[in-house]
């Protein structure tokens, strides 16, 4: 799921506007034939206006919300047994390089070859297959995440403009992306509560926790619940 600079300056903007900094204009003399010379109002002087700013890791709470939980709980049972298949052949591998390892010293320089050459395709086939997999996943959590995230943003927009704030950053993995937080001071990080107040608004239970599997999923990396930044 990408994040946009776009969703961030919209909402930046719409909340300027709210804030109503304005230049009001002063309303136009009258046209008339005068020789009297009308003076021109002085220009406003910039000035600063009072910022309220609040940062939101986005793609986290989307992902850590009872919805995109329940849907990441969903994918982790949808690949478990791709997940289990991937183990037993890794074990396979592994047993066959033990085998060779206490072959004996009879065993023909040719006969080692050959068997090398079957752990070795083995080995490549187990590689494809495990990026193959874990491919697939990604891009059907990020499809599930981007769902829920679609339906975050009303609530995010809405938070704000309660909330009395006048920009909105997102944070989420500011390190190397598109949007960078200059500066923020500690309790402006909306993120838990913009997850309670989601949760509250959708109406979908938390998920049940799911039962330890002995099985390696290919996708063990990425399901489990983000960390939200303490308030």
């Amino acid at each position: 799921m990408n994040r946009t600079l776009a969703f961030v300056t919209a909402l930046a903007a719409g909340m300027s506007s709210a804030a109503g900094v304005a230049q009001t204009a002063a309303p136009a003399a009258p046209a008339a034939a005068s020789t009297q010379s009308a003076t021109a109002p002085a220009p406003v002087a910039p000035h600063a206006v009072p910022a309220k700013i609040a940062t939101i890791e986005f793609e986290q709470v989307a992902a850590a919300t009872n919805e995109g939980q329940r849907a990441l709980q969903a994918l982790e049972k949808k690949y478990e047994p791709k997940g289990a298949e991937l183990q037993a052949r890794a074990q396979e591998i592994d047993t066959l390089k033990k085998q060779l390892q206490a072959a004996p010293a009879t065993m023909t320089d040719a006969e080692r070859a050959t068997k090398l050459r079957a752990i070795d395709t083995k080995e490549k086939q187990l590689q494809r297959d495990g990026q193959d997999a874990q491919q697939a996943v990604s891009g059907e959590q990020q499809q599930a995440i981007g769902v829920v995230a679609k339906k975050l943003a009303p609530v995010v927009k809405k938070y704000v403009e309660d909330n009395g704030y006048t920009m909105l950053l997102d944070i989420t993995g500011q390190q190397g992306g598109s949007v960078s937080l200059l500066w923020t001071s500690d309790g402006t990080d909306i993120s838990r509560a913009v997850l309670e107040a989601y949760n509250a608004s959708s109406g979908v239970a938390p998920p049940v926790p799911s039962a330890p599997s002995p099985a390696a999923h290919p996708h063990a990396s990425a399901a489990p619940k983000p960390p939200l930044p303490k308030q």
